[in-house]
């Protein structure tokens, strides 16, 4: 198993701040799945005068599909190629995500086919589901 600073993450994806919505892999097996962390902080842009701040269920699915994206492109054929969110599918949203929260994200890649991957997303905080969803993944 692989971890991946911030630093590493940039060199996999096209993302940079604001957009790079993963701080962090804990774990990584390449084509396999992959374990990342978002700290959510009050600073983000999108929080700014809001008086009841939640994190928006777009940008949590968007981090699912950043760590997915991470365990595809480490993968031997995908190297230096990007992936490309393509959709998702029986997401559900249990409860809504504050600033100073820690999200725990994890893929597990269920199939690969040609440039085409999906796989199941789970999203926690401290321990307890807030999203669970099936995302797919095209390699351009």
């Amino acid at each position: 198993m692989m971890k991946l600073s911030s630093a590493e993450i940039k060199k996999i994806l096209p993302h940079r701040y604001s957009l790079l919505l993963i701080d962090r892999i804990e774990e990584l097996e390449p084509g396999k799945s992959a374990r990342a962390l978002r700290c959510v902080t009050e600073h983000e842009a999108l929080f700014t005068g809001q008086e009841l701040a939640v994190l928006p269920e777009t940008l949590i699915i968007g981090s699912l599909a950043q760590t997915g994206a991470c365990a595809l492109l480490t993968l031997s054929g995908f190297v230096g190629k990007t992936a490309y969110f393509s959709g998702s599918k029986a997401a559900e949203f249990m409860c809504p995500v504050y600033p100073g929260e820690v999200l725990e994200l994890e893929v597990k890649l269920e199939k690969i086919k040609s440039s085409i991957g999906s796989g199941k997303a789970t999203a926690k905080v401290d321990g307890q589901v807030v999203c669970l969803a099936e995302l797919t993944f095209m390699i351009g």
